[in-house]
């Protein structure tokens, strides 16, 4: 009897067993498939053109050189036109840094006094500020043009970061508007009691408060900056462009011999900065997506 009631209390820790094995096994083949095309860029920058022609793409090298990762690099300039990411590689930086900041602190004050400060027609201009996130970059692309022209940032990095505010307004202001509507109102009633202005509170209180959902903020601006490709490629010029378009030159080059292994490394190069943003703060960014998802 020992036995039998022994053998009916182990079935549930074995098929328990059995469905985290699928489980694990499915997902591990999932993170393969997905991982392998990270795989072949890496060993492909990693390898000679010679190796790359004679062997198979998912071969580890050989030999590992770094030569591919010099030349996507370098930025030997003839001309008006530069070989390399390096100088685009900053104009991105020298884009997406105060892009990203100016957005935020915008986002911020928006979100802040649309969720406290109640006027009307709060909801109707919340409203179209969430219309705007959806707006294709495509329609604005003639009437940003002209604008930047009026304003004489056109072919500029300032320009860029210009119209990289204007259309991440929308963003910033729905994330911290969402975030702020659930902090007590406690907190601003007892601020008020002790004299606190309507800006005070906000420095005092709310941005203090604020760290989860500015990490989620700054993450989102800066991936979609820096990855952006149709804004940079519309409103750039020979020298102010940012490395999306730099890589996509390199890519489509059709001078001389194509170097696939220069190509791999361009594109981890192009790519690093989000990827690293993504490792160090990832988790941030799921607790910060939640942070404000129930109210009080």
């Amino acid at each position: 009897m020992t036995n039998i009631n022994s053998k009916y209390e182990n079935e549930p820790q074995i098929q328990n067993f059995i469905m985290r094995s699928i489980l694990f096994i499915l997902l591990g083949i999932f993170a393969i498939y997905y991982l392998m095309p990270l795989f072949v860029m890496i060993t492909t920058s990693l390898k000679s053109l010679e190796e790359i022609r004679t062997g198979s793409l998912i071969d580890l090298p050989r030999e590992i050189t770094f030569d591919a990762w010099k030349t996507a690099w370098s930025s030997a300039c003839t001309g008006i036109q530069c070989e390399g990411l390096k100088p685009f590689f900053w104009n991105s930086v020298l884009l997406a840094v105060p892009a990203v900041i100016i957005s935020t602190l915008i986002g911020a004050l928006n979100g802040y006094v649309l969720s406290q400060w109640k006027f009307k027609g709060a909801n109707l201009i919340f409203s179209l500020m969430l219309f705007g996130c959806f707006i294709p970059f495509q329609v604005v692309l003639l009437p940003m043009a002209r604008v930047l022209g009026l304003i004489n940032l056109a072919g500029s990095i300032s320009g860029l970061v210009f119209v990289h505010v204007i259309y991440g307004i929308g963003f910033t202001t729905l994330f911290f508007r969402n975030y702020y509507v659930s902090i007590p109102s406690e907190l601003v009633k007892a601020a008020k009691m002790d004299g606190a202005t309507f800006f005070r509170i906000f420095i005092s209180i709310f941005l203090p408060l604020s760290l989860p959902i500015i990490v989620v903020t700054v993450i989102w601006q800066f991936t979609q900056i820096w990855n952006d490709f149709l804004f940079g490629v519309s409103f750039s010029e020979a020298g102010t462009q940012p490395v999306t378009v730099a890589l996509n030159n390199i890519v489509n080059s059709t001078t001389g011999v194509k170097e696939y292994n220069v190509d791999m490394a361009a594109a981890i190069i192009a790519a690093l900065p989000t990827l690293l943003v993504y490792i160090i703060a990832g988790k941030y960014f799921i607790r910060g997506l939640t942070a404000g998802s129930v109210k009080g």
